[in-house]
């Protein structure tokens, strides 16, 4: 009866969660009847169980009608998993917003009104926009997912062969993407609202300002490819917990997204008016260095290096990513 439990779950895979236990006990009862109504009490075989799948018709047809409804933007196999992603990332940036609000008054109280109205504009922004997020990233996974699924063939091209084993418990803890969200989510929090503090921070008598890393005159597209980069990351989190086992896919999907945001590190770090050009002058100026200095060629040195340690680093990282994907498929397979 394994073709049963599999017709079965790709059915409940489709609906809701409420409805999963119910639709499950009363479609397991219903192909019994039809199948001891077809063997008339004999013994039952594989010939029997497929006939009575393939006139309950495919799982697909099946939950579409238990749903009473053909259309959603995000469908009942991906609900569960959004609506949890879209919990860490609300919290997070609600979080990540609050904290930054506390840390701007401790360290200029005098501004607080300034600080307060910047912090009404990022939840009225930030909020949002990480809900669109979100949802657009798991229309997107939605609309992918269903081109790409077997059983999704016109209905007279569908057999019983084509259901998918039921998947084992999966070999990905939870916890693993959900840090990775919370990781990533902060990350492009902090880049969009908060650049201004990516750099030396000065402290005299209190906290008196930032010598930025990035030219803050020319950072609005830089910006942008930062935040995608970290939107990739949260993508590639949400497939962890979709799949919830290693597979091809996942690594697949991580060594494209990952070539992607290498690439659109190596266009940023590039740029020569990506960085601060007066870095140097104003940590001089702030008295953080002396000029010609050893500690000022020091600095000197190894800001002059960023723009190629920082791709061969960031490039390091993620092809160990792939590699480290690479050994667990082979390990779940064992």
């Amino acid at each position: 009866m394994e073709l049963v439990e599999r017709y079965i779950y790709a059915v409940t895979q489709k609906v809701a969660s409420a409805q999963k236990d119910d639709i499950a006990k009363e479609l397991r009862g219903l192909i019994e009847d039809m199948l001891e109504e077809k063997t008339q009490g004999g013994a039952v075989t594989q010939r029997d169980i497929e006939a009575v799948l393939m006139e309950l018709g495919s799982p697909k047809e099946l939950a579409e009608r238990y749903r009473g409804t053909k259309k959603h933007l995000i469908g009942p196999e991906l609900f569960d998993s959004y609506l949890l992603v879209l919990k860490i990332v609300l919290v997070t940036a609600a979080i990540v917003v609050a904290s930054v609000f506390v840390i701007q008054i401790i360290f200029d109280p005098t501004a607080i009104l300034e600080h307060f109205i910047d912090f009404i504009i990022s939840v009225v922004t930030g909020l949002p926009t990480a809900f669109g997020w979100t949802t657009i990233w798991f229309a997107i996974i939605e609309r992918f997912s269903n081109i790409t699924e077997k059983d999704l063939k016109f209905d007279e091209d569908w057999t019983p062969k084509d259901l998918p084993a039921i998947p084992q418990k999966g070999n990905i803890p939870r916890s693993e993407p959900i840090v990775g969200i919370i990781i990533y989510t902060v990350l492009l929090l902090f880049f969009t609202f908060s650049s201004n503090y990516f750099g030396v921070w000065l402290f005299q008598d209190g906290f008196t300002g930032t010598i930025p890393f990035i030219n803050e005159d020319a950072n609005v597209l830089f910006l942008l490819f930062i935040v995608i980069i970290f939107g990739f990351g949260i993508l590639k989190e949400v497939m962890k917990i979709i799949y919830r086992r290693w597979n091809v896919q996942i690594v697949v999907f991580t060594l494209l997204l990952n070539t992607v945001a290498l690439l659109a590190v190596i266009y940023i770090i590039m740029q020569p008016d990506f960085w601060n050009p007066d870095f140097m002058e104003q940590l001089v100026q702030h008295n953080v260095l002396t000029a010609r200095s050893d500690a000022f060629r020091t600095v000197d040195t190894i800001w002059n290096g960023l723009t190629l340690w920082v791709p061969i680093i960031f490039a390091i990282g993620l092809v160990w990513d792939v590699v480290d994907g690479l050994f667990k498929v082979k390990k779940s397979r064992r």
